[in-house]
């Protein structure tokens, strides 16, 4: 981040995508939302993906510091999602430290193609350095932006008979399931009807969308460039395949079919007490589902991708479509809880959603999210590189102390819960993050090797204690030690921990004592009290 700072500071002057605001105790909250839409409609005239805002530096580019704290951050964050229309906020905040004081950085997203971004009903651009309102020129070019809908095209050449008969009607049972006030209406409609009210065809002529969904498998080359492909692959722990099989339209039906062929084991706890239930299935069904018709209702189908799905015997599940990630980060669809800006197929999202197949205020990601913190597995996992999203899930623990937290401190936020699945997966924390980690005590180290921290939740109670002794004891555990060597002269770190693991305290796992061990024999080593030889055994110097 700090290079990005520099590269900022070494602009000539502010622009229409930068400015600098000294901001050091504090900045009036409509002030930001005014800058916020001003910038995002700039950067979006100005073909840019973002603009940015600085705050504790100077219009003259010198860093003054700003002390803004992390709770007055989130209600900016709030303030933003809450009033801007349509609903935006920003890509990512980042506390930067410097010599001078810290700066915050706010990426802001540009506004989506055709829809200039207001704040309380009121557009704002900017004018040279200064805030302006939004003109009717700049308003215009904005809205002229017009996208293409891939999935809204009509197939001239296509017919009902293209469809299959058996998805129409499953077609038909998920929209009465999602319309129960229209039942008995729904079931008398013949089927153009059915489908023009569903939003899969227009006026009876059938549309990318009705193939993609509903169409025979031989109508596929309707879509070309385009497909209707999922590959399904199983591949070994070595990662050599061992199956695969491809599915085609009609994917209303085929998403079973798919989900039929994921070996769906159940996963045993390593025992604990009844800290852990004694198995679950690895993969939650609504997940898998869930996925999957994210990738079809987000695939950009223009580059001719198929969608993939890799089972890994190893408990992984890897789902990929072709397409950037539009929402910009997964942070931000579970945050604002509320309808995205823009979607890449606006007709095939709303069919899906009028079947009950997907939603559109970002629910289904954060359920996804809560399905795997209550098994205390790993958090799914995004990749967005290559023009591709790429979603891990794991149906497995991979970090028992991970698991053990979660299980041990059920109220944890799910913000909270994604920076310790951060932490698990040694990923870089920002400054922010930390802070709130470590206000918590729920990690330990230095950076950048933190690691989830030794308390066990199930004495909680006893973290202030804990903290309290812990001098005491590394006082006492010195003596031990240094005791065990004037009798026995050389010990391995064996003996040492075997003398030494009752006496730690009990709210340590037997991990955590071994590397509680460790640090104390290397404070002592520094310290010139003891040293090691080549056999690897302890002596007093």
């Amino acid at each position: 981040m700090i290079d990005l700072l520099n590269k900022i500071l070494q602009t000539d002057t502010e622009t229409e995508v930068l400015e600098f605001k000294k901001a050091e105790r504090q900045f009036d909250k409509d002030k930001l939302g005014k800058y916020f839409t001003a910038l995002s409609n700039e950067a979006n005239l100005n073909n840019l993906r973002s603009a940015y805002l600085l705050f504790g530096i100077s219009n003259d580019k010198r860093i003054v510091g700003t002390r803004i704290s992390d709770s007055q951050i989130n209600e900016y964050k709030r303030e933003t999602a809450n009033n801007s229309s349509p609903t935006l906020n920003f890509i990512r905040v980042e506390r930067i430290p410097t010599d001078q004081g810290n700066v915050i950085l706010f990426e802001i997203p540009a506004a989506p193609k055709g829809m200039p971004v207001a704040w309380k009903n009121h557009y704002y651009a900017r004018d040279g350095e200064s805030l302006a309102g939004l003109s009717i020129e700049k308003i215009e070019r904005i809205r002229d932006q017009v996208q293409d809908d891939w999935s809204r095209a009509i197939i001239p050449e296509a017919s009902l008979t293209d469809l299959d008969k058996s998805a129409i009607e499953k077609a038909r049972l998920y929209y009465s399931e999602k319309n129960p006030h229209l039942k008995e209406d729904i079931f008398k409609w013949n089927d153009i009807t059915f489908l023009n009210k569903a939003k899969l065809t227009i006026n009876g002529n059938i549309t990318r969308t009705a193939i993609l969904l509903l169409g025979k498998p031989e109508s596929d080359h309707y879509l070309n460039p385009g497909t209707s492909k999922i590959s399904w692959v199983l591949r070994d722990r070595d990662g050599i395949e061992k199956d695969y099989q491809h599915f085609f339209c009609p994917l209303l039906l085929e998403v079973d079919k798919v989900y039929g062929k994921i070996r769906n084991l159940k996963y045993r706890y390593i025992k604990e007490g009844t800290l852990f239930p004694d198995e679950v299935d690895q993969f939650e069904p609504f997940t898998i589902r869930e996925a999957l018709h994210n990738c079809i209702a987000h695939q950009d189908y223009r580059l001719g991708g198929k969608i993939n799905l890799v089972e890994r015997e190893d408990g992984i599940l890897v789902f990929s479509n072709s397409g950037d990630f539009i929402p910009q980060s997964v942070e931000n669809v579970i945050q604002s809880d509320a309808p995205e800006a823009q979607y890449r197929n606006p007709f095939l999202t709303t069919a899906m959603v009028n079947l009950n197949l997907i939603d559109t205020i970002g629910s289904g990601i954060k359920k996804m999210f809560i399905y795997q913190k209550n098994k205390y597995f790993p958090l799914p996992e995004y990749d967005f590189s290559n023009h591709k999203v790429t979603v891990s899930i794991i149906g497995k623990v991979m970090d028992v102390n991970y698991a053990r937290k979660l299980a041990q401190i059920p109220d944890l936020s799910l913000h909270e819960i994604m920076l310790l699945d951060k932490v698990a997966k040694h990923k870089e924390l920002t400054t922010d993050e930390i802070k709130l980690l470590r206000d918590k005590s729920l990690i330990e180290g230095r950076k950048p090797n933190f690691h989830i921290s030794s308390i066990i939740a199930k004495n909680i109670g006893k973290q202030s204690e804990y903290i309290k002794m812990r001098g005491i004891e590394d006082e006492y555990s010195e003596k031990l030690i240094c005791d065990y060597l004037k009798k026995f002269e050389f010990a391995r770190k064996a003996d040492l921990f075997e003398m030494l693991v009752n006496k730690f305290p009990d709210i340590l796992s037997d991990e955590q004592k071994q590397h509680k061990l460790k640090n104390l024999l290397q404070k002592m080593k520094n310290s010139g009290i003891i040293d090691i030889n080549e056999k690897r055994q302890w002596f007093l110097k």
